[in-house]
């Protein structure tokens, strides 16, 4: 029986107002869904600013590490706009206006009576060999070059961007997830926790306290992509939780989604 195959990706949010606070970013969120539900484990996420070295860095780092790389951020008409520069720059390419791109902003800006000028112009600037992501929102296009998706910061165009895409992504075997709540803090629970995870290396299992409540809370998330495995680590991590309940005095009931 063949394993099957692990399908990864890499976020990099580009712009100086997610790092000074001015603009609180939804798309990292978003990405995580988009990748879960299709099988893509999303297994790093950087912010940088907009300076050309640090996108090109990163960009170039992640782009080895990973399946898939989404870039959000600075593909706009003004001169902090560089996402585009710094990735043609990672690749190696020129970056003139793409006929194509230049063809749908046009329709759109006709359509709308908007004048056809310089700072609007940048938008259509696409890496040499890079092919167009669609924008089916304010028709200015991203693109992809290698396995890199270049998309907007915009959380309403990302998001049509990222369906544009998704069928052109292989996914691999989705991640089944259970959660089991227990009554009982983690320094209860932090050593047969530990233990259990060694027992069950292809199950990850995460520890995560609510807050907010009127009695102590945790929650263990268990994640894999094989469910017999999952189920198996689940009664386990249960019996355990049961036998922490008992000992602390509290009701056996065990709370699992």
């Amino acid at each position: 029986m063949s394993t099957p195959e692990i399908v990864t990706a890499g976020l990099v949010v580009i712009g100086d107002e997610i790092l000074s606070g001015r603009t609180k970013d939804i798309n990292i969120g978003a990405t995580a869904d988009f990748c879960t539900d299709l099988g893509i484990e999303l297994r790093e996420v950087r912010v940088v600013s907009d300076v050309e070295e640090d996108i090109v860095a990163a960009v170039n780092a992640v782009r080895a590490r990973y399946t898939y790389i989404f870039t959000t951020g600075g593909i706009g008409p003004t001169h902090d706009d560089i996402t585009a520069d710094a990735i043609a720059k990672a690749f190696g390419v020129a970056l003139p206006i793409n006929p194509e791109a230049r063809a749908m902003l046009e329709a759109r800006w006709k359509a709308m009576g908007t004048e056809v000028n310089e700072a609007r112009l940048r938008m259509a600037r696409i890496p040499e060999g890079a092919s167009l992501i669609v924008n089916s929102v304010s028709a200015a296009p991203g693109f992809r070059i290698g396995n890199v998706h270049v998309m907007a910061g915009v959380p309403k165009i990302m998001a049509a961007m990222l369906e544009a895409i998704a069928p052109t992504l292989k996914g691999g075997k989705k991640i089944k997830s259970t959660t089991i709540r227990c009554r009982v803090g983690e320094g209860t629970i932090g050593g047969p926790l530990g233990r259990l995870q060694e027992a069950f290396p292809d199950v990850k299992m995460g520890s995560y306290p609510q807050m907010g409540q009127t009695f102590v809370m945790t929650e263990l998330v268990l994640r894999s992509s094989d469910e017999t495995r999952l189920a198996e680590a689940a009664e386990a991590v249960k019996a355990m939780v049961a036998e922490a309940h008992r000992a602390a005095g509290l009701p056996e009931e065990i709370d699992v989604t």
